[in-house]
């Protein structure tokens, strides 16, 4: 991919958070992609949700595969750890760098294609394993690299630029994500930021895998009429099921939220993630009553958004593993391969 250095200049009355950073600190080269992709308003949410959260770029490791949201780690928190993958295999790349430091704040992005195509069965693992991560699918329906074909995530009866009509059923990330016991479940839109920055700081104070599906439309391939994945449509059918506000860990505590239907959950470092129901009946503890939710929600051709499911209970990857507390990055190598003396012992034990 490329990289285009942004201007050093910048206003020198910009506000900094707790580590003394501005929010363009958090900001990384200039984006290649087309005028107006869905993909740079999410980088700019992303953005926004690490410089109030306060955490400090070292701390995080940014990964992707390959794909137009692939590039999107190459525009946020450039002075963080970054690894481009192969076509797919983000998620096996961040298991596999989960479980040598787990004291790194992993973040995955990925696309329709990379996810729910060629790499759906290591989407499906890293969920199964709840690796800690921040993992976000930017969804457009089309191939945007490969000239717009459609992708797995492509509605039926949707039509393409050139007018060929989608007759496949199509996979939709949410609905997979719940099957498969994710703990966090979230869609939204790029379009709109002040839901979607509070999901992605919930996300990232998650333990364990924290999924979020962005309806982040093609303006070249798949911002016309037919489309289900463009600006208009899902501006149109959008239906917010879930207001979620995130209050990170502080000696005070305070929110806006009015009386009403608010459920507060308490993440595992103290974070509080507070729920306001929109829709009546909608419980987000509830697995199975979301998954009939979302059938309902889609065969009235809404999309619906919000942090659709959570459980702030249960082991990551680590805990499933029992693996040690001490990141594998950070013990001795003595210690780490203490000889074929110790390996003949162990192999002795299983015989």
């Amino acid at each position: 991919m490329s990289y285009i250095t942004k201007p050093s200049a910048r206003h020198p009355r910009l506000p900094s958070n707790a580590v003394g950073l501005t929010v363009r600190d958090y900001e990384g080269s200039m984006s290649t992609l087309c005028a107006g992709c869905g993909h740079d308003s999410v980088t700019a949410a992303l953005v926004q949700a690490f410089f109030e959260l306060d955490i400090e770029p070292h701390r995080v490791a940014k990964l992707s595969g390959i794909g137009c949201s692939s590039k999107t780690p190459a525009y946020f928190v450039s002075e963080a750890h970054g690894f481009n993958s192969v076509h797919g295999r983000m998620p096996a790349i961040a298991a596999g760098a989960n479980a040598a430091n787990r004291d790194l704040l992993y973040v995955g992005i990925s696309g329709d294609g990379d996810s729910l195509s060629i790499g759906l069965g290591q989407f499906c693992h890293a969920i199964r394993r709840n690796v800690n991560m921040l993992y976000v699918l930017e969804n457009n329906g089309v191939y945007g690299l490969t000239k717009g074909q459609f992708s797995a995530s492509a509605d039926i009866g949707t039509t393409s630029k050139r007018g060929e009509v989608n007759e496949q059923e199509p996979i939709d990330p949410v609905n997979l994500a719940l099957s498969l016991g994710a703990t966090f479940v979230a869609r939204s839109f790029s379009g709109d930021k002040a839901q979607l920055v509070p999901i992605l700081k919930a996300g990232l104070a998650h333990n364990g895998f924290a999924f979020v599906d962005v309806i982040s439309p093609c303006v070249t391939f798949n911002d016309h009429e037919g489309s289900t994945k463009s600006y208009a449509y899902t501006r149109d059918n959008m239906h917010e099921v879930i207001e979620t506000d995130f209050v990170p860990l502080r000696a005070e505590i305070k929110t806006d939220y009015a009386d009403g239907s608010v459920q507060a959950i308490t993440m595992h470092d103290g974070s509080v993630v507070k729920l306001r129901k929109v829709t009546e009946q909608y419980d987000p503890n509830d697995r199975s009553g979301v998954v009939d939710y979302l059938s309902e929600t889609r065969s009235r051709g809404e999309i619906a958004t919000g942090l659709l499911f959570l459980e702030a209970a249960g082991a990551d990857m680590h805990g499933f593993q029992g693996t040690v507390d001490q990141p594998l990055v950070d013990i001795p190598y003595e210690t780490l391969c203490p000889g074929s003396a110790a390996l003949d012992q162990l192999q002795a034990e299983w015989r």
